[in-house]
């Protein structure tokens, strides 16, 4: 990449110069690198996608059952079944059909044309042509066509959150790097599709296509698989299982049959009747539905989710990796502490609003914004700054550097609104900020002050420089006013500029660089001489800043009225005081981390922004803590894998780290057997976001990239959210297992009833299609109101659970079990009494067909939770499954009573005393769970 080489070495290397390339090997190269664009992996076809929805196990087998019945001329049966298959699969596809784009959005982030030249001419050609060896021209608002070595740069400042997640725009110089220098430090390097911010500068391209950074990112993204949620997992294993079960009873009750002399295509046919009413041919519509479902909900915590199957992995997740900028943070650095006039004080207020207080005494005393000392301090910061801030559609925005954005916020906060500044103390000349300098001063005129003292009096050795910058090389001829007597100042002067004569040099910079050019302190209103022992003060103080992870900038002024050259502006200068600032934590996502901690979550801070940063905002989160290890990208490439897995638990904070250290993070969680979701709104989060079993994108400052990599999307970009979205995972998923539990319980007591009377009395106690009635009806409407049911009280307080545990634990199986044997035993009942009455096979079908939709119905009530009684909860909190069970009663009700139903269904009406006998029965099924509850919390108290 030749960060490594001097900028001499760099044109030789590449075979360029100055002049940039001709026209002719600039051809040549074309040929041999090819266009500097990104490859698209093979897309899936939209067919495909289509047949993907039909791979399960439990698809499958309603498929074979539908063929099955069509060849037995079963043929509402087989068109019922499939109908259920189809829409399915219909609602998977169209949840996916956008899945797969993540390359294609890659390639729109590269930039359309470039500045180059080539013949030693400038000229503008399409991004695509480039190559290796081009000389390129970058300015402010440019967004970088091709990774490229540097040549030139001033003041050059480029956004790279979007690549490596730092924060900041990064300053850039030309200087050679030592070759083990990260690839997030080269600052003489600038990337694909960054952005330069501030400054201008040329670079030879290094790299284009699928050779830059953003190439690497799509081969990457490439070749990860996205790995199964556990619910897939869960209904597969319990398809296989409902299948081996299915073909073990099928088989049992034929071979019965066939030894006791039945006919064997009889057998057959109740062995497809056995099949039917234990396959749930309703469950994969009513999952897709259930999770669409708990989807709308979801969008209405911020959380949009774009695969339905993702949406309860947020309940099994474990481990929460997250970005600490935008996410965990607010983005927007803040004044937060001010020491001025030997006073630490406290600055209220967080964002660009720009309203907030001052407080000394241990922040319990208010500064009034109108104190000189405080007053000057904030002034200098504000004018001697290139940001801006405006209000928006009723929201405060900043112009330029976030950094100097700060200042200008906290000047506001006291009134001091830059645009008036401006015009009272109009700049006349500036030294701009550099890399070496590591300070800006501005020239600002005093009220009521005439100053001859112009911009054209600077050398301008270089033509890209705009009219308010000015080169660090300056003519030694210059010459301004200038006073160096201590100067007595009062608090009614300082409310202005706040210094004597007719310009006034602001500084601002680095506090050790600073503190370097004062030679007095502006204290108790006088200036005093700045002391060895005052000045080691300041930088213990510096030094206590940057331990809460502040970034600190100091501030020093001049008043000028005596000629002196231009480059001895920033000499014998009064300091003022210093500022700290930071992106603040979100106070919501401190409650949110406490929760995910109860709720058994391991937050894990990964970040592009430096360790000392990173631990200091990790611990005021609550994620770090004593005995918790912070590594930085170059610390954990020096890592073997065997070994970060072993301390993979205990490292809570990864610092200035690249795509691939992302990616190994989640995949060393993955292998210790976490379910990991990874948050992240930047290009290099993307194949983590991936590869992670629930990655989740940045709605606002995301890139189109990530959203696409992600499984799920934060509407409002608030970590917060994220415990919203993991509590509302956790109850879909406990939704989708009390219908699942509920639909067991239905299919097995449906299957004893017919393996019993088949046995028993060699009687069919319901056809085909009455099995299939049942299975739609209460497979129906009942589970999509369960899937509504709020969540339990407590959610938040249980461990993630265990994903190997699948959709039915032990204790789901045994009671229901316990109920689908109840059912059956109440069925039995029925069937005993029927025959002792001489009731007809149509008479007995019907009240046993009737019997089992009425047992369901009580039953739904059970499945409302495992844990509380249904009085407890409210019987008529959960209003969706008030009317389900309604709609089914009057649906039951017209196949008794409708004349073309009973001849479809072969059923017959029922009287009023039959009904006396089948409903207090039926109600057995909640009163004998109610008790089961009951006893259960007795235990557990």
């Amino acid at each position: 990449m030749h960060y490594d080489q001097e900028k001499g070495s760099v044109f030789e290397a590449l075979g360029s110069s100055e002049a940039g390339l001709s026209f002719e090997e600039a051809e040549k190269r074309l040929l041999e690198f090819g266009n500097n664009e990104l490859e698209e992996e093979e897309q899936i076809s939209v067919m495909k996608l289509f047949l993907v929805q039909f791979k399960s196990i439990l698809i499958l087998i309603l498929i074979a059952a539908a063929l099955v019945s069509a060849v037995l001329g079963e043929l509402v049966d087989a068109v019922v079944i499939m109908f259920t298959v189809f829409l399915a699969g219909v609602l998977g596809f169209f949840q996916e059909y956008r899945a797969e784009k993540a390359i294609e959005l890659l390639k729109s982030l590269t930039a359309p044309e470039a500045l180059v030249i080539r013949d030693g001419h400038d000229q503008k050609i399409p991004s695509r042509t480039l190559v290796p060896g081009d000389l390129i021209l970058l300015q402010a608002g440019d967004r970088i066509p091709a990774d490229a070595r540097l040549v030139e740069a001033f003041n050059l400042r480029v956004d790279e959150a979007a690549l490596t997640g730092e924060s900041l725009p990064v300053l850039k110089n030309t200087g050679a790097l030592p070759l083990e220098t990260p690839e997030v430090d080269r600052t003489n390097m600038v990337y694909t599709g960054t952005a330069v911010t501030y400054g201008r500068g040329k670079a030879l391209v290094t790299a284009t296509g699928m050779s830059t950074a953003f190439g690497s990112l799509a081969k990457l993204l490439g070749t990860i698989e996205r790995s199964r949620t556990p619910l897939q997992e869960s209904l597969d294993r319990f398809g296989r299982w409902i299948g081996a079960a299915t073909l073990v009873v099928v088989s049992f009750v034929a071979v019965l049959g066939i030894l006791s002399g039945f006919p064997l295509f009889d057998m057959f046919l109740w062995g497809v009747a056995l099949a039917v009413a234990a396959i749930p041919e309703a469950l994969p519509a009513v999952v897709a539905v259930g999770l669409g479902l708990g989807v709308r909900r979801m969008v209405k915590r911020n959380a949009l989710v774009r695969k339905l199957p993702s949406v309860e992995t947020l309940g099994a997740t474990n481990v929460i990796c997250s970005d600490k900028t935008g996410t965990l943070t607010q983005n927007k650095m803040t004044v937060e502490r001010v020491y001025v006039n030997g006073q630490k004080l406290k600055v209220t207020g967080s964002g660009y609003e720009p309203s907030g207080e001052f407080f000394g005494g241990g922040g319990s005393a208010p500064v009034s914004g109108d104190e000189p000392h405080l007053r000057r301090l904030l002034l200098a910061g504000a004018l001697c700054n290139d940001a801006d801030l405006v209000k928006n559609e009723g929201s405060w925005e900043i112009k330029g550097d976030p950094t100097e954005a700060a200042l200008v916020v906290a000047a506001a906060k006291v009134g001091l609104r830059k645009g008036e500044l401006e015009k009272k103390y109009p700049r006349v000349e500036e030294i701009p900020f550099s890399s070496e300098s590591k300070r800006m001063t501005t020239l600002n005129s005093t009220p009521n002050s005439v100053s001859n003292f112009t911009s054209d009096s600077v050398s301008r050795s270089t033509p890209y420089l705009t009219s308010n910058s000015v080169s660090n090389s300056v003519s030694t001829s210059t010459s301004i006013p200038n006073s160096n007597e201590a100067t007595s100042i009062s608090s009614d002067s300082s409310s202005g500029a706040g210094e004597s004569g007719r310009l006034v040099a602001y500084s601002k910079g680095a506090p050790e660089v600073i503190l370097d050019s004062c030679t007095k302190t502006f204290f108790e209103g006088v200036e005093r001489p700045l002391t060895p022992e005052l000045r080691q003060e300041i930088l213990d103080i510096v030094g206590d800043m940057g331990d809460q992870a502040l970034r600190v900038i100091a501030v020093a002024y001049r008043g000028l009225e005596e000629e002196i050259p231009l480059e001895e502006v920033e000499s014998e200068m009064v300091f003022v005081g210093l500022m700290g600032m930071r992106d603040p934590p979100r106070e919501e996502a401190k409650a949110a981390i406490r929760t995910c901690a109860s709720a058994g979550i391991k937050t894990v801070m990964i970040t592009g922004d430096h360790k000392v940063t990173a631990s200091a905002v990790a611990r005021e989160l609550g994620i770090f803590s004593e005995g918790d290890l912070a590594l930085t990208g170059t610390e954990l490439d020096r890592i073997e894998d065997n070994e970060f897995e072993d301390m993979v638990e205990q490292v809570l904070v990864y610092a200035r780290v690249y795509p691939t250290h992302k990616l190994r993070v989640v995949e060393a969680f993955k292998k210790k057997g976490y379910v990991v979701a990874m948050t992240g709104d930047g290009v290099n989060d993307a194949p983590a976001l991936k590869a992670a079993d629930m990655g989740i994108a940045m709605g606002i400052t995301g890139t189109d990239v990530s959203k696409e990599a992600a499984s799920m999307i934060l509407t409002d970009d608030n970590f917060a959210s994220i415990v919203s979205a993991v509590e509302e995972g956790r109850n879909i998923f406990k939704n989708i297992k009390n219908f699942i539990t509920y639909g067991l319980t239905t299919h097995l007591g449906e299957v004893l009833i017919v393996l019993a009377a088949v046995l028993g009395w060699q009687i069919l106690p319901l056809i085909a299609v009455q099995i299939l009635w049942i299975n739609l009806i209460t497979d129906g409407l009942p589970p999509m109101a369960l899937s509504v049911e709020p969540p339990d009280r407590g959610l938040m307080r249980q461990k993630p659970r265990n994903v190997e545990e699948g959709l039915i634990t032990r204790r789901e199986i045994t009671a229901g079990v316990g109920i689908g044997v109840l059912i059956a035993v109440q069925a039995l009942l029925v069937l005993i009494w029927a025959l002792e009455s001489g009731f007809s096979l149509e008479k007995l079908q019907t009240l046993i067909f009737t019997l089992l939709v009425l047992s369901e119905m009580f039953n739904a009530f059970n499945w409302r939770s495992d844990r509380y009684s249904v009085f407890a909860l409210g019987l008529f909190t959960n209003k969706p499954l008030i009317y389900a069970i309604g709609i089914t009663l009057i649906l039951q009700l017209l196949v008794i009573y409708t004349p073309v139903l009973q001849t479809a269904f072969r059923t017959v009406p029922l009287s009023l005393a039959e009904w006396g006998v089948i409903l207090p029965l039926a109600s057995t099924t909640l009163i004998s769970m109610e008790l089961m509850k009951f006893l259960r919390s007795r235990r557990y108290k």
